[in-house]
């Protein structure tokens, strides 16, 4: 959820994870939050409940139609057949007592009226697997946020955390063998990864930061992710210092790919790779 301010300015911005080159496709005097790229060279980003497209050619930002979800949160993302978006819309009228309704809904790629797949709420999309039959999300049960599974057709969800502690943030490799996730298991939000069934968790960072979303490259050779500085602990809060950092899955070697900036929340919640995996694309702020 974005804790905006109405004098925030988003700076919509792709990093060279080789050179450490930043670009700044856009700066706007608006609350926008967690690009994907798409591969037709537009990223699909987020802002006030709507979706919106920013050619990265022409730099024009365009609503894409969402039918009646516009309550949209910054937990949507592409299909891996690049046909479909997936969202995270608060529907209002869902019964739950539970004061905010985030399910997930699949439209298609160039806009539509949005289909509901989780049945239950709250439901906070992360991943797609790569053969584009299920979706992981973080979603509260009993009071608890752990990685749930379900298929595109609704159904019924697969719990695959259990532990104590927030669980967020699962996001599939492309070989679909493992999901990364941040879990605050140990008392500490670090990145993790487990077999796509949920087995064999394996801890995969340690150290000061606070260490969230996981993404893995296309070409299944990095993982980048942002590290708030100081210890948030289970909270990913707007408006803090925060690096993106980048781990050689093989080796578990890590470097920061950025300086340290403003940001957080909004900055890179979902995937937003490349799809040549030679960049990322991000969201940095200022606010007055």
């Amino acid at each position: 959820m974005a804790q905006s301010k109405p004098d925030t300015t988003s700076y919509i911005q792709t990093l060279n994870i080789k050179t450490g080159k930043i670009d700044t496709i856009l700066a706007i005097k608006k609350h926008f939050e967690a690009p994907n790229w798409h591969p037709d060279n537009y990223l699909v980003l987020n802002s006030k409940g709507k979706i919106f497209t920013l050619d990265l050619a022409t730099k024009k930002m365009t609503e894409l139609n969402t039918g009646f979800a516009t309550a949209c949160n910054n937990d949507h993302g592409i299909s891996p057949d690049k046909k479909w978006l997936v969202i995270s819309h608060n529907d209002r009228s869902d019964p739950s007592p539970k004061s905010y309704k985030s399910a997930l809904y699949i439209l298609p790629i160039t806009g539509g009226e949005p289909r509901r797949i989780t049945p239950e709420v709250p439901s906070f999309w992360h991943g797609w697997s790569p053969d584009g039959k299920t979706l992981a999300y973080c979603a509260e049960r009993n009071g608890n946020f752990d990685v749930y599974t379900i298929g595109i057709e609704g159904g019924t969800e697969k719990r695959l955390t259990s532990t104590e502690g927030l669980d967020d943030g699962p996001d599939y490799t492309p070989d679909g063998k493992y999901i990364y996730f941040n879990s605050y298991r140990t008392g500490h939000m670090q990145i993790w990864r487990m077999l796509a069934d949920g087995s064999q968790p394996e801890q995969m960072t340690f150290d000061a930061n606070s260490n969230w979303f996981a993404h893995p490259s296309p070409n299944n050779k990095w993982i980048v992710y942002i590290a708030y500085t100081s210890d948030e602990k289970q909270s990913h809060l707007f408006g803090k210092n925060v690096k993106l950092c980048l781990m050689n899955p093989k080796s578990k070697a890590i470097k920061d790919i950025t300086p340290v900036f403003y940001g957080g929340q909004g900055t890179i919640n979902v995937p937003s790779w490349s799809p040549d995996s030679k960049k990322v694309a991000f969201v940095s702020y200022s606010v007055k």
